[in-house]
């Protein structure tokens, strides 16, 4: 078995409790950081004075965790509309600040699906993540895109488009096999020189799937957060506890060690009715490869 370093995360919001509460659990579950929501309420960028976030910051400290990440996931078809791209352009930037203030210098997303064909929409999404790579660069960070709504490949053919490493990559390997079918072990090599953090989560393909239906795109209907933990449920794919999917663990946790990926594994539970007890569950699965 694979001897593995990398730092154990978790997403507070897998807790389903304030932040701070959040905080503590995954101090107590044994995690050494945290990946944070940063779009709405407490923790949007606009209602953090500096003050604010240090305090934050402090009381993480406090804690004995770090921040891994924060999510800037802005919902809706991502960077696919024209209309709303500033705005959301706008706001990733100052999610990118804010970031940097709790010491970390990754911000997650989806980006929203990226088309086969070049045409509008690809343009729109090319030229959004163009200045917001351009944006991460400056600061030496990363917007990373999450993997899910299309195969290794092709997001790797649209990120060789971009200048810098500034968009890249938050690398889940369940959002591969539950939706595109794609081989995370080979996922993850082909993105190799894009991955800056990562989930951990497990889960499997129960039919086929248009990852339009999943992830939305322009033309289609948005599908909401809670939408997609319903279909995680009851539609053509399942999430499941760590080991109890067709995540090949042991494969890919050799491949993260083989291509050098050193940052966290965090681990991101959206189902279930116990998620404290999955999330320390999925701790101690880690932990055996250590």
């Amino acid at each position: 078995m694979v001897k593995l370093n990398n730092p154990i995360g978790v997403i507070t919001d897998s807790f389903r409790l304030p932040v701070r509460e959040a905080l503590v659990k995954a101090k107590e579950v044994g995690a050494d950081g945290v990946q944070i929501y940063a779009v709405s309420g407490e923790m949007d960028p606009a209602n953090l004075s500096a003050a604010a976030r240090k305090e934050l910051k402090d009381y993480i400290d406090s804690l004995g965790l770090q921040v891994s990440a924060l999510v800037g996931d802005l919902g809706g078809h991502g960077f696919q509309d024209k209309e709303a791209n500033p705005a959301k352009i706008e706001k990733s930037k100052r999610i990118m600040d804010l970031a940097f203030d709790l010491g970390t210098h990754i911000v997650t997303t989806h980006i929203g699906l990226v088309p086969h064909e070049q045409n509008y929409i690809f343009d729109e999404m090319q030229k959004s993540c163009e200045e917001l790579s351009l944006y991460a660069n400056s600061l030496g960070g990363h917007f990373a895109i999450e993997t899910g709504p299309e195969t290794a490949a092709h997001l790797k053919s649209f990120l060789d488009t971009l200048t810098g490493k500034g968009v890249a990559v938050n690398f889940d390997p369940a959002n591969m096999v539950m939706v595109t079918g794609d081989d995370p072990v080979q996922g993850i090599i082909t993105l190799k020189d894009y991955v800056v953090h990562t989930h951990v989560k497990d889960g499997v393909k129960l039919r086929e799937v248009d990852p339009r239906d999943v992830y939305g795109m322009l033309g289609y209907e948005p599908m909401t957060h809670e939408k997609i933990a319903e279909m995680a449920t009851s539609g053509p794919f399942a999430e499941l506890p760590l080991g109890e999917g067709k995540v090949d663990f042991d494969a890919y946790f050799r491949a993260i060690a083989d291509i050098g990926y050193t940052g966290y594994l965090t681990i991101e539970r959206e189902v279930g009715d116990s998620p404290e007890v999955d999330i320390h569950k999925a701790v101690q699965f880690i932990k055996r490869y250590k």
